[in-house]
């Protein structure tokens, strides 16, 4: 047995015992699986029992009631009381609002547990559930499904305007008069032999990860439609809001200054102008467009070109150059070409390739090996320094850091710091996978709400999505922490995600872990932002935060109080010790604001560590 059910398998004691033994893994309350279980597949294989354990009064619809199972990319649909998904790893438990009068049939399932015996849509009911507008259940639904559910219901009542009848019974009783409308003409339509006109405006693209098509995204000129491809692969991409680009997508567009080098008008254009993307994604518009673009791999590491975080190759990216043309321009002459890799994040950065010779030089036909972050303007100058600073704090208070160095710029600019990818593959022998879903997407919510979100919230979305929840969770406690000791006021949750990855031929994610430490900043050094806050709330607080605080967050997300009171202490302990002794590459000293900067940063970091640890 892999899935333990409360009440049912087990009791709720044994299930606590185990847990804490480290025997079993808790997905949601009541909801346990063994230790050394492959976890997706025993979800995957037990979906419509656990949907069933956490929804009694809920019932099977739309797709799976036709399939008795989830949908090819995990989704598993039910109707019930509310509005309402859970997530559980590579399922996802998707609930709508049932109608007052629902027309439900039994129907078995089994599993490694035995047959159960549940309700689910009748055949009149899910062919009306496929018209529903706006509707994740509906877009759910193929149009081979819908075709087999016409051809079933004609059979049933003998004729097209029998069964067209006896549907629209069901949609009168429960106010479906659009769906029955479309149901209707659905069932009575005669075969057509001329085609419509072609709406130019239309999008039709090929995503790839890794080179490999995972699936079709198109736009007819009013909607999105995202069309997973037949594989055995991971699922990487969900539409979770019908008519709406999955949030995965979106995550990959250009934003903040990059979207405004670009002039793109609307997420249309920006897909339609880029091609290669982070997390080893590339949109075209045919196969043979993949062949043309370089795979991602890390040939030639930082490492070899870095001593006492200065960059010791030679950089040969955009410059200002010997006219009136400033360096955001040169840089946005790179990105004009679609083979140049867009980035997300307001911050001004570049893709760039460090080749063997040690050369740093812009990713427009390389792989996409590490992100160059340029000085920014108006007492911003010291960026790049001030998040190297902070990087090298996060190594010294244990997190994992990606390497980073700091550049000597040409033509008199400020210092940059170039950052090496950490989601890409690490040499050409190198077959896993990767992809890098942040928190935006995984609590599919638009870009636009970044800043939005909760540290409970986030542990909400990562419980039931790691590989290793209560270490993840421990992280994630611990960069709620380190953001308040450093005064970072931009960790949004588009600067936190999960790194995933998947060992070549798996057919599920091998590891879904929390990723490195990246774009950390301490933001009170800057102007206007002497009195930043969190931007993620804990404890209800963003703002002036103790130890109640931090040990509150932590009865709230499921750790011993214990160990976070000591976690809070040890990074307070280490950061004021070690982060005051803590040094910059020495080329960045004769800079006045250089040591102003660090000193500031010196004393925020001390002036919290005293206060949480008082």
């Amino acid at each position: 047995m892999t899935i333990y059910l409360v009440g049912e398998t087990i009791d709720a004691k044994q299930a606590h015992l185990g847990a804490q033994a480290g025997d079993l893994i808790q997905l949601v309350r009541g909801v346990y699986v063994a230790h050394d279980a492959d976890v997706d597949r025993a979800i995957l294989a037990h979906a419509v029992r656990i949907a069933h354990y956490l929804y009694p009064a809920a019932y099977l619809s739309s797709a799976s009631a036709f399939l008795l199972a989830p949908t090819e990319d995990g989704r598993l649909f039910i109707s019930g009381r509310r509005n309402q998904r859970t997530r559980l790893r590579n399922v996802e438990i998707v609930q709508n609002q049932a109608p007052k009068h629902p027309s439900t049939a039994p129907a078995i399932v089994g599993d490694d547990h035995g047959e159960l015996h549940l309700q689910v849509s009748s055949p009149r009911q899910r062919f009306l559930e496929a018209f529903r507008l706006r509707s994740e259940h509906a877009s759910a639904i193929t149009s081979d499904m819908r075709r087999q559910m016409a051809e079933r219901l004609i059979e049933e009542y003998g004729s097209p305007k029998a069964a067209a009848d006896a549907v629209w019974a069901l949609a009168r009783e429960n106010g479906w008069y659009r769906e029955g409308e479309g149901a209707e003409r659905f069932l009575l339509a005669e075969p057509s032999t001329t085609k419509p006109p072609a709406n130019k405006a239309a999008l039709d693209l090929l995503i790839a990860w890794h080179g490999e098509p995972i699936g079709q995204l198109t736009h007819d000129g009013f909607e999105w439609r995202w069309t997973p491809q037949k594989r055995k692969g991971p699922v990487l991409v969900r539409e979770t809001t019908p008519g709406k680009l999955p949030a995965f997508v979106e995550s990959l567009l250009p934003e903040g200054w990059l979207a405004q080098v670009l002039h793109d008008r609307d997420e249309r254009e920006a897909l339609r102008r880029g091609r290669r993307y982070m997390s080893n994604i590339t949109i075209v518009e045919s196969r043979e467009e993949l062949a043309e673009l370089p795979a991602d791999v890390l040939n030639t590491p930082l490492s070899a070109f870095t001593d006492a975080g200065r960059f010791t190759g030679q950089y040969a990216g955009p410059a200002r150059g010997e006219i009136e043309e400033t360096f955001e321009q040169n840089l946005a002459r790179v990105f004009a070409r679609a083979e140049t890799p867009r980035l997300s994040g307001v911050q001004i950065k570049a893709p760039m390739s460090l080749l063997a010779d040690g050369a740093l030089v812009p990713a427009i036909d390389q792989s996409f090996t590490h992100i160059l972050k340029p000085a920014g303007t108006v007492g911003f100058e010291t960026l790049p320094i001030v998040e190297w600073f902070c990087l090298e704090l996060g190594r010294i208070a244990g997190f994992e850091v990606p390497d980073a160095a700091l550049i000597e710029m040409p033509d008199g600019m400020p210092p940059a710091l170039v950052v090496e990818r950490f989601d890409i593959r690490r040499a050409p022998d190198d077959m896993r996978r990767f992809a890098l879903e942040d928190f935006c997407s995984i609590l599919d919510l638009p870009a636009s709400a970044k800043y939005d979100g909760t540290i409970e919230r986030m542990a909400r979305g990562l419980r039931p999505l790691s590989t290793d929840p209560t270490a993840d969770l421990d992280i994630l406690f611990r960069r709620a922490v380190f953001a308040w000791l450093i005064a970072d006021g931009d960790m949004h949750l588009k600067n936190l995600a999960m790194l995933k990855i998947a060992d070549p031929d798996a057919k599920t994610f091998t590891s879904i872990r929390f990723a490195p430490l990246y774009d950390a900043v301490t933001t009170r050094v800057f102007p206007g932002l002497t009195t930043d806050r969190m931007t993620l709330k804990l404890n209800g607080k963003d703002d002036r935060l103790t130890m109640a605080d931090f040990l509150a967050l932590a009865r709230t997300i499921g750790l011993p109080t214990g160990s976070a009171e000591a976690a809070v202490n040890a990074l307070a302990t280490t950061l004021s010790e070690h982060g005051a002794e803590m040094g910059l590459p020495e080329f960045t000293s004769h800079l006045e604001t250089t040591t102003a900067v660090r000193g500031q940063i010196s004393a925020l970091v001390r002036g919290r560590s005293a206060g949480l640890t008082a």
